[in-house]
């Protein structure tokens, strides 16, 4: 099963009519899952210190979505199979409440570089386990830190393991822009693929699982130049922060598996702002993502 990569935000509202309309839209819609429409305190800060990413900061830093802005996926498609994605910026989680919301999955932020861990996820892992929400462990990556097959290591020793009990997601590599410098991390696009298939590698070779991968359209067909190197091997998540029925894949993926939303969601359990996710399928599906079926 395969995941899409992640796409750009929407840009700023230019017609003040739309925005108007938009702005009451986003204030009077709910969604499915307890989460609603109307824009939620973000605990989540723009400038961030190495070991402080999260999923999405290098697209909100590059990319220059306005934080006011009511249009960053609120009102996109929330039927289907929901899930959330979080690190420690969302401090404590009612992981029961987020599952009688009506939310399915979460992935949560376990490593960054190759001396980052994130402080909540030790706990975040096992509660969501225990309140029935199917989980995985994600890692953002720095490749101007090391190799990639170092930061897989990392990884799948820190929490990015993964075992077949019905409730583990593989794990996912979060490759976005870089939130403290250069876009691509100073890589060239032969060098970046190649970091890449040697953290997709050895993750495989530590888990058995084929890492999906978390990105932007804008980020992917830019640092990769296009490529189509990994369309066969890694599920793709998307993220595109847009209100359109369907998000946008970054060039070398056919489809998408999980698709962020909006950054800006709310659900029951989790104070302020969460990235809200859809799975593209059924339950059965993402179980058999989560068993390797």
């Amino acid at each position: 099963m395969q995941v899409l990569p992640h796409v750009s935000r929407l840009g700023r509202r230019t017609a003040t009519a739309f925005g108007v309309l938009g702005a009451a839209l986003a204030l009077t819609a709910t969604t499915v899952g307890g989460a609603t429409a109307a824009p939620q305190p973000d605990p989540r800060p723009l400038n961030v210190k190495p070991g402080q990413a999260y999923m999405g900061v290098g697209a909100r830093i590059h990319e220059g979505v306005p934080a006011e802005d009511p249009g960053r996926g609120l009102l996109a498609p929330t039927d289907g199979v929901q899930g959330i994605d979080v690190s420690h910026w969302q401090g404590s989680i009612n992981w029961t409440s987020v599952r009688n919301a009506g939310i399915q999955f979460a992935w949560m932020k376990a490593t960054e570089g190759t001396n980052y861990k994130d402080s909540r996820f030790n706990t975040n892992y096992p509660a969501a386990h225990s309140a029935g929400v199917i989980r995985g462990a994600y890692h953002f990556a720095l490749p101007n830190a090391s190799n990639g097959a170092t930061q897989a290591t990392y990884f799948a020793s820190n929490g990015g393991g993964w075992s077949r009990d019905n409730l583990t997601l593989p794990g996912v590599l979060d490759i976005e822009h870089n939130p403290y410098g250069a876009m691509c991390y100073g890589l060239s696009t032969t060098q970046m693929r190649t970091w890449i298939n040697d953290f997709y590698t050895t993750y495989k070779a530590r888990t058995s699982r084929d890492v999906v991968i978390y990105t932007t359209a804008s980020w992917w067909n830019t640092c990769t130049g296009n490529w189509t190197g990994m369309s066969a091997k890694s599920p793709l998540w998307v993220a595109h922060w847009t209100s359109a029925a369907s998000p946008t894949v970054p060039s070398g993926f056919p489809t998408w598996t999980v698709w962020q939303y909006t950054d800006a969601g709310s659900v029951s359990g989790v104070s302020g702002n969460v990235d809200r996710n859809k799975f593209n399928g059924s339950r059965d599906r993402l179980l058999a993502l989560a068993n390797n079926t």
